[in-house]
């Protein structure tokens, strides 16, 4: 199973306290084997000081520990007091590959980050593509187009694939259009006949959070609404069960 989540850097959605290990904990009891994180703390000095709650270490490096998986980290945005961006995590065997920038302007830096996954017995690697893109449109039509070149130069046309993340497609305007021209399923449009909201966390009306798939059976998707995750991240986490084809 794999899981994508914006954990809005471990914080609660209006910033007041520290709430990564209720984040790990619910995450715990998902039990997925692929976890693909937006919006990852790598550091943060400024609340390391007013916060006892949070962590020394890097978040990406915390999950894993605590959730005893392989853990990599793509650096998206940078700040004189510390940095933030995506995050794959992995019960199998975890190659990094890459972290793409797709950062339109100065105001939001963006990443897709690139990884293989090793699964057992499988001919060939798991590619995982873990993205989080821009709030206006104009600006994701571009990184669309990015993703879309990164694909096709990078990624072979046979490989099982995963693009997950927040895509902040709220219109829903033209990402399927990317998919369609990458051959790529949408797993709750696969599953449903269509997509399911996950934002705001207490009263989901957009569906900003996507699992797009290719060279994979979706066998179910869930968006996991309730407690604890209506009072944990501003976005609901998504999840798919998916096996090779």
């Amino acid at each position: 199973m794999i899981t994508s989540y914006n954990i809005h850097k471990g914080m609660s959605p209006l910033n007041r306290e520290v709430i990564i290990a209720p984040i790990a904990k619910a995450l715990k009891q998902l039990n997925s084997d692929i976890l693909c994180l937006q919006e990852v703390q790598g550091q943060n000095l400024k609340r390391m000081i007013k916060f006892n709650e949070f962590p020394e270490q890097s978040q990406h490096d915390w999950f894993g520990e605590y959730l005893q998986m392989s853990p990599n980290y793509g650096k998206n945005c940078e700040y004189p007091h510390g940095h933030h961006g995506n995050a794959v995590l992995s019960r199998f065997v975890l190659d990094p590959k890459h972290n793409m920038n797709i950062s339109v302007n100065r105001l939001e830096q963006r990443g897709v980050l690139h990884c293989e996954i090793l699964l057992p017995n499988a001919t060939q690697p798991l590619t995982v593509l873990n993205a989080h893109l821009n709030l206006l449109e104009r600006d994701r039509t571009k990184q669309y187009q990015a993703i879309s070149d990164y694909i096709r130069h990078n990624i072979a046309p046979d490989a099982p694939l995963i693009l997950a993340g927040d895509f902040n497609d709220w219109q829903q305007l033209s990402m399927d259009k990317l998919a369609k021209n990458l051959a790529l399923q949408e797993v709750f449009q696969q599953h449903f006949g269509k997509l399911l909201p996950t934002f705001p966390a207490r009263l989901p009306l957009l569906s900003l959070d996507r699992i797009y798939v290719k060279n994979l059976r979706v066998n179910q998707a869930w968006v996991h609404t309730g407690t604890p995750f209506d009072k944990l991240s501003d976005h609901l986490p998504i999840s798919a069960e998916l096996s090779l084809l």
